[in-house]
């Protein structure tokens, strides 16, 4: 009975996936010819296209809704291979101040701009996350929890994309125009303040390969915070909106099982010598699961619902964008970064 069940669960499961699966590959081949736009922003923006035209079948559903929630957690996990505590020493006790003090300013102002906009609490903790951390990473590991809406998961996912490409894009040019020559400065805004990881590559990467580099010091500090983050906001949504978990009795971790694996996997990878085919493999591995996860989201997000609301979220997205390059701009220049 059990094995029945099993093969049932994976027949439904299959046609989702496989579709996911194959959007990501296209997106990943087309990131190749376009790397200013990057693998993972294509899969989304493909997916909305094909999920809204040609694939609204509802048989398509359950297998979306797995590659949506179970490959973006699995991300996060591997992501702890990719990462040491070590790694923030380089950047010095500036470096460490302009991250936290950005991470916290574009924490509040988001959130405070969500609910300002009139979008749900937890929209504005996932906006806020999502930006301020590692984009839909980020968003994965917060949105269950916080008890976030799958649809709205979606949406905010999409927003922060979309607004990390624009940025992507802009800022490397803004860089210049600011700091000129002065690679730390240019490197701290950049992975700072992009959403992802592959736009804080592909954007530094429009200057040099130095940029990235660095860059991605300052960007990996973000993702070590993620751990931080997540359960602060659990405690923060149980205050205003408590789950009924307590009240069935069910115990839980503290914080989500793959937040709590991704820590393990960091500590491990900062005090044990591993090699390099580990941290190569996990960042492969999850960037193909992310890709695959946003192609999935893109899939099932309801196009004409979204741009309902367009001018709102148009507005949420320029905001929170503001408020992050001129926070990272007034705290280089406090900090003599620059």
């Amino acid at each position: 009975m059990e094995t029945t069940t099993t093969m049932s669960k994976t027949r439904a499961i299959a046609p989702g996936l496989t579709l996911s699966i194959l959007v990501a590959i296209i997106a990943k081949l087309l990131g190749l010819l376009l790397p200013q736009l990057g693998g993972a922003t294509i899969a989304i923006l493909l997916g909305i296209v094909l999920g809204n035209v040609y694939f609204k079948q509802p048989s398509l559903a359950i297998g979306t809704k797995f590659a949506e929630s179970r490959l973006l957690e699995y991300s996060v996990v591997l992501l702890g291979l990719t990462v040491t505590f070590q790694t923030i020493g380089q950047m010095g006790w500036r470096g460490l101040i302009y991250v936290w003090c950005e991470m916290t300013i574009v924490i509040c102002g988001a959130y405070l701009l969500g609910r300002r906009l009139g979008f749900s609490e937890t929209g504005s903790l996932m906006m806020a996350g999502g930006n301020a951390v590692c984009g839909s990473s980020a968003i994965g590991a917060i949105a269950p929890a916080i008890g976030a809406d799958d649809e709205e998961k979606g949406q905010i996912i999409t927003l922060v994309n979309l607004l990390g490409t624009v940025m992507m894009l802009t800022l490397p040019f803004l860089g210049i125009a600011v700091f000129g020559n002065n690679l730390l400065a240019k490197s701290a805004l950049l992975g700072g303040t992009l959403q992802s990881v592959g736009q804080v590559v592909a954007g530094a990467s429009l200057l040099n390969a130095q940029t990235v580099q660095y860059a991605m010091l300052f960007k990996i500090t973000r993702i070590i915070m993620l751990v931080v983050v997540v359960t602060v906001f659990e405690r923060f949504a149980k205050r205003h909106q408590p789950t009924t978990t307590a009240a069935t009795g069910k115990k839980r971790l503290p914080i989500p099982w793959y937040v709590l694996a991704f820590l393990i996997l960091c500590l491990l990878n900062s005090f044990v010598n591993l090699p390099n085919l580990f941290n190569a493999s996990a960042h492969n591995v999850s960037g193909w699961f992310e890709t695959t996860a946003l192609a999935a989201i893109g899939l099932r997000l309801n196009f004409a619902k979204f741009m309902q609301q367009g001018k709102k979220f148009l507005l949420y997205g320029l905001g929170v964008g503001s408020i992050q390059i001129i926070a990272a701009l007034s705290l280089l220049s406090l900090l003599h970064l620059h």
